[in-house]
């Protein structure tokens, strides 16, 4: 099996459309590397290095360092992003950008004889001086386990209990890939979630909406922590009828609050606010379905 580097931005799906089932037909083993963390320290023998619609000064000087041996250094195009022309109307930051990370690059891509793929016949006629490859998008779904969703859907004045979160689901999502957390918040509460995989911050909705939101499937696993505070103890355990609602099983700070409705493995967890102990309660129960059928029809019947 031979050795290939994927450079891209970050996960996208240019890559899972185009790329890996081009490469995955060849037998490549696939290194998916992000164009800002830099090259690799050596090259080593590598049969493919293929950009993903980018490049940078410091990625051209490691393919000149190492161009003896490299295999192919191919550039992928999924959008016309050689052509000034092309880019007027688009955002003056999306058009810098463009100019920055690829149009300025063009000159040394062809002398250096780096490889054209493109995504679209229109692409290949317009650049055919290049002799580009064609390639043709396969759907990554097909081949996608099963997603189990986490989510929390607590209010502003939550922020504190949402901080309180983040490093268990940040921990989670990386020990369980097939995995995503779903939360409700601001852009406070985006921009703190903004580094961790597979999270989807909802904007916040009225009353009619949540309910409409509650009735599409898809959650699994219902989060309910609840700090120790003055505001805190005059709180119900309202979020016991909506986890339930929305076909999940809970897990739940112990206290007065939740131990009014839920009993500890018979309709969902109370699990100490140790935030060890939730990465591991999280763990347990999302990869258990047999589990969570029980528990979520013990909370059922406590409804």
């Amino acid at each position: 099996m031979t050795r290939a580097l994927i450079v891209e931005q970050a996960a996208n799906p240019s890559t899972d459309f185009f790329i890996l089932p081009k490469l995955e037909n060849g037998d490549f083993r696939c290194e998916r590397l992000l164009l800002y963390d830099g090259p690799p320290d050596d090259g080593g023998e590598i049969d493919r290095v293929i950009f993903v619609r980018y490049i940078t000064p410091q990625w051209r000087r490691w393919v000149e360092r190492n161009k003896a041996s490299l295999g192919k250094v191919v550039l992928f195009m999924d959008d016309d992003l050689l052509d000034l022309k092309a880019h007027s109307g688009l955002p003056w930051r999306y058009r810098w950008k463009l100019l920055q990370l690829i149009w300025r690059h063009q000159r040394w891509l062809k002398a250096f004889g780096v490889e054209l793929w493109v995504s679209t016949p229109w692409l290949l006629e317009k650049y055919q001086e290049w002799q580009p490859q064609l390639l043709y998008p396969q759907s990554p779904h097909l081949s996608t386990p099963a997603v189990t969703t986490l989510f929390y859907h607590g209010s502003a004045s939550h922020y504190d209990e949402i901080e309180w979160l983040y490093p268990v689901v940040a921990e989670v999502l990386e020990r369980a890939p097939e995995l995503t957390f779903e939360i409700i918040g601001n852009q406070k509460v985006r921009k703190l979630f903004a580094n961790v995989p597979r999270v989807h911050v909802l904007h916040s909705m009225n009353w009619p909406a949540y309910q409409a939101l509650l009735q599409r499937p898809g959650r699994t696993v219902g989060l309910a922590p609840l700090l120790d505070s003055p505001f805190n103890r005059a709180r119900s355990h309202t979020k016991f009828f909506d986890i339930t609602q929305a076909g999940a099983v809970g897990i739940y700070a112990p206290g007065t609050i939740y131990e009014r409705i839920v009993t500890h493995g018979d309709n969902g967890l109370l699990v100490p606010m140790d935030k060890a102990a939730w990465v591991e309660a999280i763990l347990q129960l999302a990869g258990d379905e047999v589990y969570r059928a029980r528990l979520l029809q013990g909370a059922r019947n406590s409804l």
